[in-house]
């Protein structure tokens, strides 16, 4: 791949002779490997759906594999929020993409064995992390190529699509478990409860040769920006490796405490979120060098009253998004009985393609005005699910609810949906160019704890004889309130500080 030598995006000559081909050839090549990102990191809330009945493993531990997903993911995206300005967006692609490979060859050979131990898988899930990370490297890197006033259509379509990959893998992963489709090398199928033959190992084998593919062609085919210290080649690609190894460590840590103490109370469960960020700041601190000296102007975002107020909104729109994709199918399993195989990947394709739009709606109008709407689909779609699982679940008949749960839970990834594009869209907007990447991955490495926070609420509201998910989903609709007063006040209201 040819060398930038000079990037200007907000100068209309070059993006008129260049810049723009340049811009939508790295995007091109971004969109596919954040997609099979998403899929690998978020293939748990499916094979833990698959695995249930077949695998001696009770509800606690499936929903825990799914959190420790969750969590490793959402940590591994604090490193990566500012791996592109150390080492340069097209190395960071291509090398955590080809790491993704390791979890998706390792939990297909685990899933081939029933006896395979609980801490196996939970070592895998930790290290499908690395998927949830690259969300952060990603953004931060595309918003780079793109001037502002296509940042929210470009920054839609990255994570739109890539979020896709949730609904893609949703909807693959379950069609591909009922023939052998690699042969002899996924061994034999398991028998489900019903007598059916499954291949539950496709489900994680699949991604492998797209993983290959993906890497090649973000290898070859993206640029590193010129203001990303990125030369030479093999020290870039020592910081990524060096700056995976701290969240996979940190990430590890969190896994083996979840593991070790299954009955942690919820409090001390959500409060190892704080632990983990801690510590993962701490360690990127003692880096030394040139490193240190990058993310020190980087954590300046952490002084920036509104990075916090961000990363709230952020924590809503995506947060919620991740999170409830991530529950959805056990979700559906656990309160109706039902094989979450054709329905799962309703929610989280909502969510994906009415991203963009929210970007796009977000250029046209503006980001805070699209987000407050946005806010307050989700407030109503949360108390409608609240009021149709509590049903459902003192009813004889659950299933005469589902229906009306399902068109419910659609509201609330409308709303994610919609909100995930304009709060994007308002970061460019908010802070000055050298802050808008750290920033727009700072705020998605913590909104992406909402797929270990939601699913760890709701296994705390699940017990045996008594599911009280109800509970858990009044708690998100009181903070999406405190969210929507939040983003009037500083962003959409007449006198707000920031009109963006």
């Amino acid at each position: 791949m040819i060398k930038l030598t000079g990037w200007n995006p907000e100068d209309p000559q070059a993006w008129a002779t260049g810049g723009s081909r340049t811009a939508w050839r790295n995007l091109a090549f971004s969109v596919p490997s954040l997609l099979c990102a998403f899929s690998v990191w978020m293939f748990w809330s499916i094979l833990t759906a698959k695995m249930k009945g077949i695998f001696p493993f009770d509800d606690t531990q499936l929903f825990t594999l799914v959190s420790i997903a969750g969590l490793a993911g959402a940590t591994l995206r604090i490193p990566s929020s500012f791996l592109v300005a150390l080492a340069g967006g097209r190395n960071v692609v291509g090398i955590t993409t080809a790491l993704l490979i390791a979890p998706a060859l390792g939990a297909g050979i685990a899933l081939q064995d029933r006896t395979t131990p609980f801490a196996t898988f939970a070592a895998l899930a930790v290290l499908s992390g690395i998927g949830g990370g690259n969300f952060s490297s990603s953004m931060s890197n595309i918003n780079g190529f793109f001037p502002r006033r296509l940042s929210g259509l470009a920054l839609g379509l990255n994570a739109g699509i890539g979020n896709l990959g949730v609904s893609v893998m949703q909807f693959l992963v379950p069609a591909v478990m009922a023939g052998a489709l690699f042969g002899s090398l996924a061994g034999a199928p398991h028998l489900s409860a019903a007598g059916q033959a499954l291949y539950i190992q496709n489900g994680a084998l699949v991604w492998v040769p797209l993983l290959l593919v993906f890497t090649v062609g973000s290898w070859f085919g993206m640029n590193n920006l010129p203001a990303h210290d990125s030369e030479p080649t093999s020290a870039a690609l020592g910081r990524i490796l060096a700056m995976q190894a701290v969240g996979l460590a940190v990430s590890a840590l969190g896994a083996w405490i979840l593991v070790k103490h299954p009955k942690l109370p919820l409090g001390l469960q959500l409060g190892l979120v704080l632990l983990v960020v801690f510590l993962c700041l701490g360690v990127m601190k003692l880096f030394p060098g040139k490193v240190k000296g990058s993310l020190d102007k980087q954590f300046a975002i952490f002084r920036m009253k509104h990075n916090w107020v961000m990363t709230l909104l952020y924590i809503m729109t995506f947060g919620s998004f991740i999170g409830y994709s991530a529950s959805f199918p056990l979700l559906i399993k656990i309160v109706f009985k039902k094989d979450p195989s054709a329905y799962a990947f309703l929610g989280p394709l909502l969510g994906s393609l009415i991203r963009p739009v929210g970007g796009w709606l977000s250029d046209k109008l503006r980001g805070s005005v699209v987000t407050q709407w946005s806010t307050v689909i989700q407030i109503v779609g949360a108390l409608l699910v609240a009021h149709y699982v509590k049903a459902a679940v003192a009813a004889p008949d659950p299933g005469a609810y589902f229906a009306a749960f399902m068109m419910s839970f659609m509201l609330l990834f409308l709303g994610s949906g919609i909100g995930n594009g304009s709060t994007f869209q308002m970061v460019p907007f908010i802070f000055e160019p050298q802050f808008a990447g750290p920033v727009l991955g700072w705020t998605g490495a913590a909104a992406a704890y909402g797929s270990f926070i939601i699913p760890t609420v709701f296994k705390s509201q699940i017990k045996p004889g008594a599911v009280t998910v109800e509970n858990a989903l009044y708690g998100f609709a009181l903070f999406y309130l405190v969210c929507l007063v939040l983003n009037w006040w500083y962003y959409a209201r007449k006198n707000a500080e920031v009109k963006c």
